[in-house]
């Protein structure tokens, strides 16, 4: 653990998890800017590395800037200003950065990617911008970074009366479709995952700990885990649905959270069929909106999404170093 200060704005440098007490600092943060964005400025898996008690904490780097003294935040009297996550992953790694509502446009983004720069170096690291905001492009731009993968959310609207227009799943012959039961599906599960996602690696190489920590979150809902089961038992396919709880002003919505099909069950249909159940049973819940996460450039993916009433809401916007990038810290 270090500390850096430039201009009255220290930086603190962890190794490993963050202790509690800058664990809810983080925390705090996090839902300060999901306030004010409407986006979680962290992925899932990044959270589950900071929280977990089964994560791997030797992958983890974060630096942490705080307010000069006097200038915290007036409302809340919060003076975590910004904080950067690395996930390591050997020499190469993905860095995500979220600044407070109340300390943006003065410079916090960069003073951590300078701090990380002076420290561990870039080299090798990629970067989540979630929402793609108009700072994080500019701050890629300055350090020679380009976009590089397109992460686009969609949302299907429409009032639950309306679930008479989705139509009803066709499973594939000798396909049933089930709940995920607790205790018995998740090694099942896991080696069904890693398959339909072995192109995917950070869906693919999900560990038990991962979905464990999933299951331990309050949305975490067997009943919305639908699991697709040839004659034999096997699980050839699923689609995993999410409730977002209300948030505010922001009502609850459904979310598509992730649909696979194993290598012997594509082609048949059951990717299509699996999406609309999952559809179907959000609906069921009341939900007047459903979102989804898909590659840009999964043209196959999105065309079904599309016909099935989905459109582009926003996007996440991966950025990475280019070719012979010159940086620029002035």
């Amino acid at each position: 653990m270090s500390e850096r200060t430039r201009d009255s704005w220290p930086v603190r440098t962890i190794s490993g998890r963050p202790e509690p007490e800058a664990l809810r600092d983080i925390r705090t943060l996090v839902a300060a800017a999901f306030d004010s964005d409407a986006n979680p400025p962290l992925s899932e898996q990044t959270l589950v590395d900071l929280t977990s008690p089964d994560a791997d904490v030797d992958s983890l780097l974060l630096l942490l800037t705080y307010a000069p003294e006097g200038k915290s935040d007036p409302a809340t009297g919060n003076d975590l200003a910004g904080v950067a996550v690395v996930v390591l992953d050997g020499p190469t790694g993905v860095l995500e950065i979220v600044v407070h509502p109340s300390y943006r446009n003065q410079g916090v983004g960069a003073l951590l990617v300078d701090t990380l720069k002076a420290g561990r170096g870039l080299s090798g690291l990629k970067a989540w911008s979630h929402g793609d905001h108009e700072a994080a492009a500019g701050l890629a731009a300055r350090y020679g970074w380009a976009a590089m993968r397109e992460l686009w959310r969609m949302r299907l609207t429409g009032a639950p009366a309306e679930q008479q227009s989705i139509p009803q799943p066709a499973l594939p012959a000798g396909i049933s479709l089930r709940s995920f039961i607790p205790n018995q599906d998740e090694v099942p599960w896991l080696k069904a995952n890693a398959a339909a996602f072995a192109h995917h690696p950070e869906q693919g190489d999900m560990t038990l700990a991962d979905l464990r920590a999933r299951m331990a979150e309050q949305w975490f809902d067997p009943a919305g885990f639908l699991l697709a089961t040839n004659a034999a038992g096997d699980i050839v396919g699923f689609h995993w649905t999410k409730v977002h709880p209300q948030s505010g002003q922001r009502p609850a919505i459904g979310e598509v959270y992730v649909v696979g099909v194993t290598p012997e069950a594509q082609g048949s249909g059951l990717g299509r069929a699996l999406t609309l159940a999952g559809i179907l049973h959000l609906r069921s819940r009341g939900l007047n909106a459903i979102m989804l996460y898909v590659d840009a450039d999964n043209q196959a993916a999105v065309g079904l999404y599309q016909s099935l009433g989905f459109t582009r809401w926003d996007a996440d916007v991966m950025y990475g170093p280019q070719p012979d990038a010159v940086e620029n810290s002035d």
